[in-house]
């Protein structure tokens, strides 16, 4: 069983700063890529940032303001979000793909129970 639990998530003034981490727990040998999505009221999940082993891939809305990190050893992922606006408010869900358990079996994919940011003044 592999869960993926977020925390970090709250209410902010714009322009503030918040930081989500995403720790993946179980018998996980590796995972090749970890990752933030988010979704808006009324609007469907979008991607935010994604890492994995060579690179790190951003959404043009946040590049620059969020940086996406990991520990590889931790199974951790963190998604330091600056200069943050009213419309990043939303639900963020942390996400694992391509999954290894120690018995060698595969899991394609698991979703964090999402972690809700509120930018509001």
């Amino acid at each position: 069983q592999v869960q993926l639990v977020e925390s970090g998530g709250g209410l902010v003034q714009p322009g503030g700063s918040l930081r989500l981490s995403c720790a993946a727990s179980g018998n996980i040998f590796s995972i090749n890529a970890m990752g933030w999505y988010r979704q808006a009221p009324g609007k469907e999940r979008e991607l935010v940032a994604s890492i994995n082993r060579s690179r790190t891939t951003y959404s043009d809305s946040v590049k620059g303001r969020f940086t996406i990190s990991r520990e590889n050893a931790k199974n951790t992922v963190y998604l330091q979000m600056n200069s943050l606006k009213p419309e990043d408010t939303a639900v963020y869900y942390c996400h694992a793909e391509g999954i290894v358990l120690v018995s060698w079996s595969r899991l394609l994919e698991r979703w964090g129970q999402g972690t809700l940011v509120t930018v509001s003044s």
